[in-house]
């Protein structure tokens, strides 16, 4: 059953086109603001930009702390409203599916790349004689034991409180379906508690809303750290690499998601723009998960189910990473060829079948891209895994497009799986993204990025969405 049948009667009418809210009171003109005002100050004051680090990791920390509460309440709503839960399971199957499809397309474009224009070629760096810092060791360390299956068993929690206090996404996801499809056994007896997670859900995105006001002091305080504290030197030291690793994620982009875009007759460009707020505390950020309840309620309003949304977006966070996969197969072999080791491409095809194991096996660890590279690296064992201090330096000027992709990626995914399910209102979401007023469904609003000057109002007096140029 798809949206249309479900909704209000007025629900997924297109009005006139929506009223402009001026510029400078979007919450992404302030945040971008901030974001330009955090790189002066690490680029002038270096000092005074590293002590700005508190400010941006307070701010990323507030926003962790609701991901959790919110991946698990909105998993449970959606299965547990559901009439078939067989329709879940295949959704889940085919999510997988797809994020294996598209990773494989996503490090073919990184090999590509990097055998095209072969950076690492007349660098000559003597493996034996590279000196491996404190923490690239605990990652080296780190990756060396990492082994292919350990995400499967990392899966089930010691505790039940564990995975919400430590922020483990996949284990939070495990604990949600198990809860969900428990709750929907219980038929009427649990319909109170049904309703109580669907009462929680809203409670925890007007406190994300509230949080979100301070995005542009985040964004300012996390650039001003990361450029005063890496500053410039190893962005034009290394910046081949760095500009090849933008433009093939770009083409990645708008070739191979444009592509599965066009094929739901969507728009990827007008779909990036309905999702700036998100993208702006993303580049200021330097990660994903800050973005991760913006983007479900967002993909919910514009026309996909509440349990499609809740259970793709938050699995793809872990399963479903291009940007990191076009990071990885770009970066090892790099270093294979600035250590003069050569790569037949049936090597290179063996290790690109590795990394879509290893990179599992990283998902949701603090220093993920380089605990994932070393574990392929040491796998291979023909590629010297003291190689990765040769990218080392330049990781943080990398991340943010990584991030990028690894959202953009998520969306367009949670979109094709709705379409695979025959359950996407692809009308609706084509004039949701081209900025048209559309009624709310079941009282989803534009989620929680609002213009600053908007006064708090209750869901059940929302006006409806509207996304302003």
């Amino acid at each position: 059953m798809d949206h249309s049948s479900t909704a209000d009667p007025g629900a997924g009418t297109a009005k006139s086109a929506a009223p402009k809210t001026r510029w400078y009171r979007q919450l992404y003109f302030w945040v971008l603001t901030a974001i330009l005002v955090g790189i002066l100050v690490g680029w002038l004051a270096p000092t005074f930009g590293i002590a700005m680090e508190p400010i941006g990791t307070t701010f990323v920390n507030s926003m962790k702390m609701l991901i959790g509460p919110i991946v698990f309440l909105t998993i449970v709503g959606g299965i547990a409203s559901v009439a078939d839960l067989k329709k879940v399971g295949m959704t889940g199957l085919k999510a997988l599916t797809y994020f294996q499809v598209g990773t494989i397309f996503a490090m073919i474009f990184g090999l590509v790349a990097i055998n095209i224009f072969r950076l690492g070629d007349g660098v000559n760096a003597d493996a034996g004689s590279i000196k491996t810092s404190d923490s690239a060791a605990k990652l080296i360390d780190a990756g060396a034991k990492q082994e292919w299956w350990q995400f499967l068993t990392h899966i089930i929690p010691n505790s039940i409180a564990g995975p919400f206090v430590e922020g483990d996404i996949l284990q939070i996801i495990f604990i949600a379906v198990v809860f969900g499809i428990a709750l929907n056994a219980m038929g009427k007896v649990g319909a109170p508690v049904l309703d109580g997670v669907q009462r929680l859900t809203g409670v925890m995105f007007k406190i994300l809303g509230f949080i979100m006001k301070a995005a542009p002091i985040g964004a300012f305080g996390a650039m001003a750290f990361a450029v005063g504290k890496y500053g410039v030197s190893s962005l034009t030291s290394m910046g081949g690499l760095i500009a090849l690793f933008y433009v093939t994620s770009i083409l990645f982009v708008v070739v191979i998601l444009g592509s599965v875009m066009a094929f739901l007759k969507l728009n990827i460009f007008t779909m990036i723009r309905h999702l700036k707020e998100e993208y702006m505390i993303i580049l200021g950020t330097s990660t994903a998960e800050p973005a991760l309840p913006g983007l479900m309620r967002k993909l919910e309003h514009a026309g996909v189910k509440k349990e499609t949304v809740g259970l793709v977006v938050p699995t793809g966070y872990s399963f479903n990473l291009d940007g990191a996969a076009i990071y990885l197969s770009l970066a090892a072999l790099y270093i294979a060829q600035a250590t003069n080791t050569d790569l037949t491409i049936g090597q290179q095809l063996g290790l690109l079948a590795v990394m879509l194991l290893t990179s599992k096996g990283a998902a949701g660890v603090a220093g993920g891209g380089f605990i994932a590279l070393t574990a392929t690296l040491t796998t291979i064992g023909t590629i010297p895994a003291a190689g990765i201090m040769l990218i080392f330096g330049i990781d943080k000027f990398m991340s943010e497009c990584r991030a990028l992709v690894n959202f953009t990626g998520n969306a367009v995914a949670t979109l094709f799986i709705a379409w695979w399910d025959r359950t996407l209102d692809a009308d609706r979401a084509r004039r949701v993204f081209a900025g048209q007023t559309v009624e709310p469904i079941h009282g989803v609003s534009e989620g929680p990025a609002p213009a600053l000057h908007e006064p708090a109002m209750a869901a059940d007096r929302r006006p409806a969405y509207s996304e302003s140029a």
